[in-house]
């Protein structure tokens, strides 16, 4: 019985020294002003047996915004700053899209940058929140509760440590695209060349 009520003391213990809440989690990521990451993207579209799949690599930076370079199976850059949001498929002209020009989408790829630095209060206006887990392993469910998202997405479900490692999106047509993040690191700073990405 003491035996007993020692490991319910130690897990109780354990809970709350592990116990993480979005404060900490949005902590843990301000420690990060860069990450670099490379990525592959797998959507599961409802009616075709076969997934598409999709990988490249990625930067976002709490200054300046998101570079998403899709490589394969073709190209897609994809640069996102506060102001607009700079698209270019293989060789074709750029594509830049504002709020004032398609809200909708722009609304999106802005939330993009929100989830990956878990700016708490940007999440908590368009979505319901729960985290689970401890810094070293954490679970955050997003639900959404605005308009759009909620009219397009069921579910994003995030996991991480360190660093962010995997989303997953379903959506309400019964697609799930699950993002699977390596070899992040937040080194090194960005180049002259980039900076160029996210001039205005």
């Amino acid at each position: 019985m003491r035996y007993v009520s020692y490991l319910i003391g130690l897990l109780i213990f354990t809970n709350t020294v592990w116990a993480m809440s979005l404060e900490d989690l949005a902590a843990q990521m301000e420690k990060q002003p860069l990450v670099r990451a490379d990525f592959t993207q797998i959507k599961t579209i409802n009616g075709l047996t076969k997934p598409f799949k999709s990988s490249g690599n990625m930067l976002v930076t709490k200054q300046y915004g998101l570079y998403w370079h899709q490589q394969q199976p073709f190209s897609i850059l994809l640069i996102l700053t506060t102001n607009k949001m700079v698209q270019v498929i293989n060789d074709q002209q750029p594509q830049i899209i504002t709020a004032q020009s398609n809200p909708q989408m722009f609304q999106f790829n802005y939330l993009l940058t929100a989830i990956f630095n878990a700016d708490r209060a940007v999440l908590e206006k368009n979505f319901s929140l729960k985290l689970e887990g401890s810094p070293g392993l954490w679970w955050l469910t997003l639900t959404p509760i605005a308009s759009p998202l909620d009219k397009i997405f069921k579910q994003l479900k995030l996991t991480g440590g360190e660093f962010l490692e995997t989303i997953e999106i379903d959506d309400m047509q019964g697609d799930q695209t699950m993002i699977k993040f390596t070899n992040q690191t937040t080194k090194p700073a960005l180049t002259a060349e980039e900076l160029k990405y996210f001039a205005p």
